[in-house]
């Protein structure tokens, strides 16, 4: 009897361990698949966001293209906005002294005040004083302004206050961001907003538009502004997810390359992606986590924390996906694919900023034999290093050694609102 009873607690051992292995493999397999599921959905997304340098020159060539036939006819047939912003001269290092500029911001207005004491010294005695606007004022504010006159009110209301100061004009922060580099250089040429919105300046000679206003008589050179957001091309690597995005945005079929590329957008993408992720390849475990159902809660700066993680295990990428989506238990796996999805994204919008800008770049016509400096401003420049670095390789990878020697790419001078204070120091040296 007690022989019988080892035999049979040993099969029931045995049995119960043999249900344990069973579970295990399966789980294991079930892992495997889920992993191999969500690389095939990686791989196809990497494919059609790929930008190889054929089909970037294709893009610079057509952002050329198109700010040609916009300044040169009142009807160019395109979605590109092109504006002549700036017609007086532009700093040239030789202003001095105490200046003041402001920044204006929506909901507030920003006043700068800074010393310039020329090309080989940077601001100094730098002085920021953010004012909210009163909601009841901005209710009453209709949006039918235009530079000029609006600079007129707001001299007027300084005359009527007894304040000895006038605006001389209004322009938007990255025509600013580009005075800031031509005080420093006069090969500085171009200027590009990288932030939650995106647009590029470059400098024009104004013998070379057939449509530049009368004004621009007082000056050799104008500062043309081109909102390249709105820029298109069926040679601008589009996916599903950019599909969906765009047809469920509050402008569907405007600013499609804005979308590609700014701070606004690139989290968004990145969150869609993980979604089919996770309700295809449960790449979050079985239940789909509620919180990446909402609509951009994952922002740029995000995507930046876990696309530059080097942690072992990604687990900076683990905290972020706890932190926005309750995500408690994410593998290393999964962790990994997160950062890859993130590259991916943050490769594609660079690369296109790269080709955008060398398109600009092109359409100045200094490629060859004239150094051209590029100043970028923006959060997504300055402290995304990944996406800073993937945008210079392109322009490298575009130009070869010896074009790319030319376009020099920096950081802007003074940040945020100092253009306003370049820009007064310009007027009051000419005017003197």
């Amino acid at each position: 009897m007690k022989r019988g009873v080892g035999v049979t607690v040993t099969v029931v051992v045995t049995t119960a361990a043999a249900a344990v292995a069973v579970a295990v493999l399966v789980r294991h397999w079930r892992r495997r698949k889920r992993h191999e599921q969500a690389r095939r959905i990686l791989r196809r997304f990497a494919r059609r966001c790929a930008t190889p340098a054929a089909k970037l020159w294709h893009v610079a060539d057509e952002m050329a293209s198109e700010i040609e036939a916009t300044l040169s006819s009142s009807d160019p047939g395109t979605n590109l906005r092109v504006l002549v912003a700036y017609l007086a001269p532009l700093p040239t290092g030789e202003e001095k002294g105490i200046y003041y500029g402001i920044d204006l911001r929506g909901t507030n207005f920003l006043i700068v005040k800074a010393r310039l004491e020329g090309k080989d010294e940077p601001l100094s005695e730098v002085s920021r004083h953010e004012v909210a606007i009163p909601s009841d004022i901005i209710a009453k504010v209709e949006c039918t302004r235009v530079g000029k006159e609006l600079a007129a009110e707001i001299n007027q209301a300084l005359e009527k206050h007894g304040v000895d100061m006038r605006v001389f004009a209004v322009v938007n922060d990255t025509v600013g961001y580009l005075a800031g580099g031509r005080y420093y250089s006069d090969e500085s040429v171009t200027a590009v907003n990288l932030s939650m919105g995106t647009d590029i300046a470059y400098v024009e000679l104004s013998k070379q538009t057939p449509n530049s206003p009368k004004e621009s008589s007082r000056s050799a050179e104008m500062v043309v502004n081109v909102q390249w957001g709105n820029f298109t091309s069926l040679n601008l690597p589009l996916t599903e997810y950019d599909t969906y995005l765009d047809a469920e945005s509050k402008d569907p079929g405007s600013r499609v390359f804005e979308k590609l590329i700014s701070g606004m957008f690139l989290g968004e993408i990145v969150r869609r992606v993980l979604l089919k992720m996770a309700q295809e390849a449960a790449l979050f475990g079985d239940s789909l986590p509620p919180k990446l159902t909402t609509p951009y809660l994952l922002m740029s700066p995000d995507v930046a924390a876990m696309h530059q993680d080097v942690s072992e295990d990604y687990q900076v990428v683990g905290e972020k996906l706890k932190e926005i989506f309750d995500i408690n238990n994410s593998t290393p796996m999964a962790r990994e694919i997160v950062s890859e999805v993130c590259d991916i994204v943050a490769e594609r919008g660079a690369r296109l900023v790269g080709a955008g800008i060398v398109g600009v770049v092109k359409k100045t016509g200094r490629m060859a034999n004239r150094k051209s400096v590029i100043t970028i401003e923006g959060g997504l420049y300055e402290h995304y290093r990944i996406f800073r670095n993937y945008l210079h390789s392109c322009v490298w990878e575009m130009l070869g050694s010896e074009l790319s020697e030319n376009v020099i790419i920096e950081y802007s001078h003074g940040g945020s609102g100092a253009g306003s204070v370049f820009l007064a120091a310009a007027q009051s040296h000419f005017q003197r």
